[in-house]
C-alpha cells in the first residue's frame, strides 16, 4: 500500500465513521529525521494505522498515544528527542538522532473530520493546497484548506496530488516501469493503440489503460496534466504522434526510449524540431545506473523521473568514507 496522503484518505473516508480516528501530524523537526514536518498518518480504534512518520521507530507508541487521544477526545503533542538520553525516543531505538513533534487530533463529526473530506477532493482534482491547523487552539480544533498560508499561529502544511505518470507503449518492457511507478503510489495511465499491446491482464497495476487513436487524445486531460511522460512504442510512427501529444502538456519529464540517431528520425516524422518543442526531452532516456534488463532501464528511467518531479538534481548523496572512521578513532 501506498504511503502517500490520497491513497491513505480513501481508506480513512470509507470506514470514517466505522470506528473512531486520529489524524498525527509532525509539525516540529530539529536536527536528523526520518521525515519532516507536514508527514501526515492515521490511526484508528481497531489499533489500525496507515502511513509513515518513521521508519517503524514512533508508530508503536504513537498508536498507544492516539488511543488516548481518543479517549480523551483532545488533541495530544508529543515529543520525541534522541538529544535527550532521558526521552522515550531513547528506548524506542530511534537512530536518526533529532527531535520530532508530532500533534494527534481526532477525527469526528463534530469537528467536521478536520476538513479531510474536502482535502480528499481538493487532491482527487489534482490540485495543490495549503492544509492549516491553528497551533494556539487548544482542543479539537479544525483544520481550513486555503490556497495560500495564513497567519503565524497557523501550522501550513503545503500537500501536492499524486504525481501522475502517463506511459505510451504496452510493450513487455513497460511492465516493470509500470510496477515500480505504482510501488511508489503514482497515477499511472497506461496508452497503445495497438491491438496486441497494453493488455489489462498483464498492466493491472495501471490505473488507467486507453487503447484510443492518438488523433483522438488532443484535447486529453490527463496527458495535458500529467507530470511525468514516458514514451516507448519501439515504433517512430507511434513515437511521433505520442511526441506531439506530450509538447502541449505541462508535464516536468518527458522521456523517450532510444539512441538520439532514431530520435532525428522520431522528430521529422513528428514535424517538429529541437526548437518548436517546448521542453527538455531526456534521451537517451534515463540514469546511467548501468544494467541493460527491462528493470534496470525501468528504474533508470523512473529516478530521473522522480528527481524531476522533486526538483532534485539526482545526485548522490554520498559515501561515508574510511577517511572519517580513521578521525573518529583518533578523537576519541
Amino acid at each position: 500500500m501506498s504511503n502517500r496522503l490520497a491513497p491513505l484518505l480513501d481508506i480513512w473516508f470509507k470506514q470514517k465513521d466505522e470506528c473512531q480516528w486520529v489524524l498525527a501530524s509532525i509539525i516540529e523537526t530539529k536536527g536528523s529525521s526520518y521525515r519532516k514536518a507536514g508527514a501526515i498518518m492515521l490511526f484508528n480504534s481497531l489499533g489500525k494505522s496507515y502511513g509513515l512518520l518513521s521508519g517503524g521507530c514512533l508508530e508503536s507508541d504513537l498508536l498507544r498515544q492516539a488511543q488516548k487521544c481518543i479517549t480523551k477526545n483532545s488533541n495530544i503533542s508529543v515529543c520525541y528527542d534522541m538529544q535527550d538520553e532521558a526521552d522515550i525516543a531513547w528506548q524506542l531505538g530511534i537512530g536518526c538522532g533529532g527531535l520530532v513533534k508530532v500533534l494527534l487530533q481526532p477525527i469526528h463529526k463534530n469537528n467536521n473530520y478536520l476538513d479531510l473530506i474536502k482535502l480528499k477532493d481538493v487532491l482527487a482534482q489534482r490540485k495543490q493546497c495549503t492544509y492549516q491547523v491553528n497551533l494556539e487552539s487548544s482542543n479539537n480544533h479544525v483544520f481550513t484548506i486555503q490556497s495560500e498560508a495564513n497567519l503565524n499561529s497557523f501550522f501550513n502544511i503545503k500537500i501536492s496530488p499524486t504525481p501522475s505518470l502517463i506511459v505510451f507503449g504496452g510493450g513487455i518492457d513497460s511492465k516493470p516501469l509500470i510496477k515500480m511507478a505504482n510501488t511508489l503510489g503514482w497515477d499511472i495511465t497506461l496508452i497503445d493503440s495497438r491491438p496486441g499491446y497494453a493488455r489489462n491482464a498483464y498492466f493491472n497495476e495501471a490505473n488507467a489503460i486507453i487503447k484510443q487513436k492518438y488523433k483522438t487524445l488532443t484535447d486529453d486531460a490527463k496527458i495535458q496534466q500529467a507530470d511525468a511522460i514516458v514514451i516507448m512504442h519501439h515504433n517512430v510512427n507511434l513515437d511521433a504522434q505520442a511526441l506531439n501529444l506530450a509538447n502541449n502538456s505541462k508535464a516536468k519529464y518527458i522521456g523517450l526510449l532510444g539512441p538520439q540517431h532514431r530520435t532525428e528520425k522520431v522528430f521529422s516524422q513528428a514535424g517538429l524540431t529541437p526548437l518548436t518543442f517546448k521542453k527538455p526531452l531526456a534521451n537517451p532516456i534515463g540514469l546511467d545506473l548501468g544494467g541493460e534488463l527491462p528493470e534496470s532501464i525501468a528504474l533508470s528511467i523512473l529516478s530521473q523521473a522522480h528527481a524531476k518531479i522533486e526538483n532534485s538534481n539526482a545526485k548522490s548523496l554520498g559515501f561515508y568514507q574510511q577517511e572519517t572512521i580513521i578521525e573518529l578513532a583518533y578523537s576519541n
